[in-house]
């Protein structure tokens, strides 16, 4: 294995490792890639396109990663030290079979490194979760839930039984720059409108986030690590915080006030809003049932301090203000509906 020299002080050496990021041309994916190529690393994307508009340096493999026979094909004669495994199919699901099939067709005896991007929602429903903490059962009625847990139970089997050096991440709701789900952005284009944001029932729901920067670096970090192989990591903020003081920091990001209107859940609800697609209320998947956890062992383990959440959505509107990422033809018909019944 090829070698990298990091200057300093004192002058070390670390491999150069050959990378395989499966689903790599988007939010995590490309920062992730961009990092790996400052670190020396050989990289390859792998999704379903014949091409990407990353750096040229980065390798292209075409498949569905969710075709397992195509996965076995595609990587038959590939040889990777990494795989960082991001993608999830919110059209189809993702199934543990999937995950797994994707595993084995890497080679587990070949791997240094099988790094799983789950997510809190594993755990389901709940506050305070540690690692150790019990998965959702194979019973879950949501399913994204379920599949990752499955996926993860997998993954740690497939660790137990073939060697298989698995590291999974369990990140929250992760924003930041670039993020290509309706979040962040959902309320900035009302605020700088001026427009009332609704907030369901008394907006004391929890919600817990991580910076898309802070994940990317603990991923990082797992593959030189040696005690990581086989574990789970908890990945954000310190804390959770409630849906009406995340409205009003992205206010504040933005420099503006907010103005709120209390609508009974169940009002919303009835009246068709959906969390997941038009008509949407409060932004994509975002008023789900709180799902938090604690950090300690990534705080320990992997070094892991999170950026300051009013910093990190301060950077992400300055990236939403040059990108020109604002919409410009919204049908707020829905939401003025709501808003009238609600006055009324």
């Amino acid at each position: 294995m090829e070698e990298r020299a990091v200057d300093g002080p004192f002058r070390f050496f670390f491999p150069i490792m050959k990378v395989l990021i499966i689903g790599g041309n988007l939010f995590i994916g490309e920062r992730l890639s961009t990092q790996l190529l400052k670190q020396g690393h050989d990289v390859t994307i792998l999704h379903r396109r014949s091409s990407h508009s990353l750096d040229p340096r980065i390798q292209n493999l075409q498949a569905d990663r969710n075709d397992a026979e195509a996965m076995k094909n595609v990587l038959a004669d590939a040889r990777f030290d990494v795989v960082f495994d991001n993608v999830y199919d919110w059209e189809r699901g993702t199934t543990a079979d999937q995950v797994r099939a994707s595993a084995m067709a890497a080679g587990p005896d070949r791997l240094q490194r099988y790094v799983f991007m789950s997510s809190v929602a594993a755990y389901f429903t709940g506050l305070d979760h540690i690692e150790d903490d019990e998965l959702a059962g194979d019973d879950c009625p949501d399913s994204y839930c379920r599949q990752k847990a499955q996926s993860e139970r997998a993954l740690f089997k497939l660790h137990q039984q073939k060697g298989l050096p698995v590291v999974t991440m369990r990140p929250p709701f992760i924003y930041g720059p670039r993020n290509p789900f309706y979040r962040e952005a959902f309320f900035w284009d009302r605020l700088l409108l001026n427009r009332p944001i609704i907030v369901p029932d008394d907006g004391s729901r929890l919600m817990h986030f991580v910076h898309v920067q802070d994940l990317v670096t603990c991923c990082l970090r797992v593959i030189e690590e040696p005690s990581a192989v086989g574990e789970a990591f908890n990945v954000g903020n310190r804390g959770p915080i409630s849906q009406l003081n995340l409205v009003h920091s992205l206010a504040t990001a933005a420099g503006v006030e907010a103005n709120v209107v209390h609508i009974p859940r169940e009002v919303i609800q009835s009246e068709g809003g959906n969390f997941m697609h038009d008509p949407l209320y409060f932004a994509v998947y975002f008023d789900i049932p709180p799902i938090g956890m604690r950090i300690d062992k990534a705080s320990e383990r992997l070094h892991f301090e999170p950026t300051d959440f009013a910093e990190g959505l301060k950077q992400t509107f300055d990236w939403y203000v040059e990108s020109g990422t604002r919409r410009t033809d919204l049908d707020f018909s829905f939401e003025d509906r709501l808003i009238a019944l609600a006055r009324s």
